[in-house]
This record gives C-alpha cells, structure tokens and sequence, in this order.
C-alpha cells in the first residue's frame, strides 16, 4: 500500500533550557518540503547554516548525540528526533536560536504535543521505507552494547537494560509499533544516578540540569562534599539531599515502572532516525546508550546503502516475451538456447530468465556428481538476452543476427546450480553507433550477483 510523505501544517515553537550548556534555546519546528528529512538550522549563527540529521554528522555521544556541519552544531538531539520519527513525521525544519536543544522534562513528552497541536499535512511525494533484508549483529567495543536486527515488515524495538544497580536491576521494554510510541514512550524521562551527578559536574555538563528534568535515581549514600557540590550546581538547598535514602529522588513518582528502559527505547528511536528513514526491522538490544546507537545506526546506513544497489526482481510477473516469441527474435534452438522469458524492455536495457533444472544436457559431463552450471554458458546466455535487446532495435529483426566482438572483465561470485531461477540483465553503456553496443552484463540469483562483466557485440545484416 501506497503511504505519502507528511510534514507539519503549521510552525510551533518551545522555549527551555540545555541540559549540558545551561544556556536558554528557542526552536521552532517548521513543515519542509518533501525529501527533506529532518534539518536543523542555528538561527543564532551568522549565515544561519542548517545540520541534516544524518548519522555522518554526528561528533560526539557523551550523554546526549551532538550533529556537527558547515561550521556549526547542534547538541541533545535525540528527544525531539524520537518525537518526529515516532509521530510519524518525514520532513522538518528545526530553526534553533542556540546550541543546545531545551532538555524541558527530560522526555519527548512536549515536542509530541507540538506535532499534535500543529498536525500533519501529506505530500504527494511516496515515503521511501528501509526493508532490512538480511539478520544483522552488533557489538559496540566502545560501549558494550549489543544489537540485534531481524528483517520484519513493522517497526518494533525491544531494550534490555542493566546498571548493576539493587534500585534499578534489569529492566525491559518494548514497542511492537510505532503508533505506540506517543502514550507509551515519548513521556518517558531521562534518568541519572545520583552518584553519576558528581562526576556530570565536575566535568562540566549538566550545567542546566534540575531535579524536575531527569529521574535521579539513589542507590547508595552520598558524602557531605558532594552533596554541596550538588545543591550548589543545582541551586537548591543540601536539605533536598538531606532525607535522601535509596529511591528516587525528591519522592518523584515514575510515569511507568519501568521508565528508565522505556526512555532507552525513546533514545533510540533519536538517534536510530539518523539513518535517514522509516526503518522496517525488529531492533533488539542489550545496555543501549548513545554510543552504542550511533556505532549501529552507521552500520544500518551501510546495509541500507548496500541493499539499494540490489536489484530486486519479481519473477511472479508476467513476462513481455514467452520462448515462442524469443526464438522469433534469436536464431538459437535446443540445448543452445539459454533464455526462456524476457521480464523487462526498454531502448536500453533487458532483463531475461533462465531457469536452471537438473536435467540440462550440460550436467551428463558437467560435475555430473556435484551439478554446476558452467560459467561459460553463464555468458552465453548473457551474451543471448544481450541479442534480444539489440535485434529489437531493428525493424525486421528476422534478417539480422548479432555477433559477440569481445567480453571483458567478466567476474563469477558464486555457483549457479539446479533449481536457480538465472536472471539476465544488461543495459548499453552508450547508444548503438554502427552497429555496436557495449552492454553491462549481469547475471543474478535470488537477488545476489553471480557474474558480471562488459560484452561487445555488432548487429549486422544476414547475406542470405
């Protein structure tokens, strides 16, 4: 089924302040044209230079996912990202009058309501998904992450976390769906140990953090020292740590029991939009963080990058050209003629088929114990579909023939046995001049190459 691109129908803005830089952000959230995808635009720089939400840009994942490009970053990314992806949006403008984007709950509970508020307008455009077709594995060296990805028609992620915390434990969460992901995930806030806090300020970060913008979570006793380093960074009385045993802390109450893992789930879908599509898999993984995501994320780009350079055949259609029709067109007959079908025709290209059984001729004398279909036949069934292509380039094709002048480069990448249905495609490198046509040469099985090269021919008037 058919599904449009979506944008924005109106702007909307929010106001808050950096987690990390403390300093104030205006954004505002604006409908882009289609193919645009997600980009943010640092309004406060001079030239305004925009950063595509892309995984090739991003610098660092200390504790958030920063995006650099033309000059400029963008810091904390993730929330309103997971926002966009989860509600279903393809493309945005986020202008940013700052460098950080507002930490505002700690979850994406408050750009969700924007989308809602603004709601959506289709494109004409058709949405483009990622269908990953092939099971993929992940361990992240930096972060220990583990990531598991399964080809699925749907979206779906589940996460596993565990701090080795007696407070926290290990904790699951799931989505089976990405209309799940307003009610169930995006109010999910981020989350801290206490004791992690200490270390956050000493380095600098969390300079606009606050107990109403994270869980800060408490699992073992805190000295003097930190505490008023804490109530200092935070400006809020050391009594707020005084009555502070193991729990949460300030008795913040959570929105779900297992929030901690759901807003790793939400990070995830932040930082997973970086590949820079709708994704059709199941996403599975153990201790996700920032790093580990943006190590996997590139690793689906490459794959997604891979598979759009697989060409994909549907056999099941019905064919512009049965035997009958090629042994009009090409002068080969049994065992010598090598292609059943034509697929596909155009002044530029053809895709043929072959059908391998195990009773061809060939296999009596060709690894009669182990039958291979031989390559030579390979490219001579190639070299035939190739003939197709160039004989319909003539009005009475019945007084022509082609002639193959030379093959180069040609490569074998695996065997083709019984039981392979051989697909045949080549197309001109260059329009037909005198009558010769260079033609890319490649044969497929089950979508995988298993030859390929460059064949000359010369199509020439039969004498007699």
């Amino acid at each position: 089924m058919r599904v449009n691109q979506k944008t924005l129908k109106v702007p909307f803005t929010i106001e808050g302040v950096g987690l990390h830089t403390g300093q104030m952000a205006k954004v505002t959230v604006k409908p882009a044209p289609e193919n645009t995808w997600f980009v943010f635009q640092r309004m406060d720089v001079e030239g305004q230079p925009t950063i595509k939400a892309d995984i090739s840009n991003v610098t660092t994942t200390t504790r958030s996912t920063t995006l650099e490009q033309n000059g400029s970053e963008v810091h904390t990314t993730e929330h309103i990202l997971a926002a966009l992806y989860g509600m279903d949006v393809d493309n945005a403008i986020i202008e940013i009058h700052g460098s950080e984007l507002p930490i505002l709950d700690g979850s994406s509970k408050f750009w969700v309501e924007g989308i809602l508020n603004s709601g959506l307008d289709e494109q004409e455009a058709e949405r483009e998904y990622f269908y990953l077709n092939e099971v993929m594995k992940f361990e992240s060296e930096a972060s220990g992450a583990e990531y598991l990805a399964v080809p699925d028609d749907l979206y779906r992620v589940t996460v596993m976390v565990d701090y080795h915390s007696p407070l926290l434990g290990t904790q699951h969460a799931s989505m089976n769906h990405i209309s799940e992901f307003e009610k169930e995930i995006a109010p999910c806030r981020t989350f801290v140990f206490l004791r992690e806090l200490v270390a956050l300020v000493d380095a600098g970060l969390i300079k606009g953090g606050d107990a109403d913008n994270a869980i800060v979570m408490v699992d073992r006793e805190i000295s003097e020292v930190d505490k008023q380093k804490l109530s200092k960074a935070f400006n809020k009385p050391a009594s707020m740590l005084e009555s502070t045993n193991m729990g949460i802390l300030n008795n913040l109450e959570l929105r779900y029991q297992n929030e901690p893992a759901r807003h790793k789930l939400l990070d995830l879908i932040g930082d997973f939009a970086l590949v820079g599509s709708h994704i059709r898999a199941h996403i599975l993984t153990a201790r996700p963080g920032h790093t580990g995501n943006k190590d996997f994320a590139r690793e689906l780009k490459k794959q997604m990058a891979k598979q759009k350079k697989q060409i994909n055949f549907d056999l099941n259609k019905e064919a512009l050209f049965e035997i009958k029709d090629i042994e009009n067109k090409l002068p080969h007959r049994y065992p010598m003629l090598l292609v059943d079908k034509i697929l596909e025709l155009s002044e530029t290209h053809v895709v043929g088929l072959k059908n391998i059984t195990r009773n061809e001729a060939v296999f009596n004398g060709h690894f009669p114990d182990e039958a291979v279909f031989p390559g030579v036949l390979i490219v001579e069934a190639l070299a035939q579909a190739g003939g197709f292509l160039v004989l319909s380039t003539v009005d009475d094709p019945e007084n022509y023939s082609t002639y193959f002048l030379k093959i180069d480069g040609v490569k074998f990448k695996k065997k083709v046995v019984p039981g392979d249905s051989l697909v045949l495609r080549l197309e001109l490198n260059a329009p037909i001049r005198r009558g010769l046509a260079n033609m890319k040469a490649t044969a497929y099985v089950r979508n995988q190459v298993v030859a390929e090269g460059h064949l000359l021919a010369q199509v020439s008037k039969n004498k007699n």
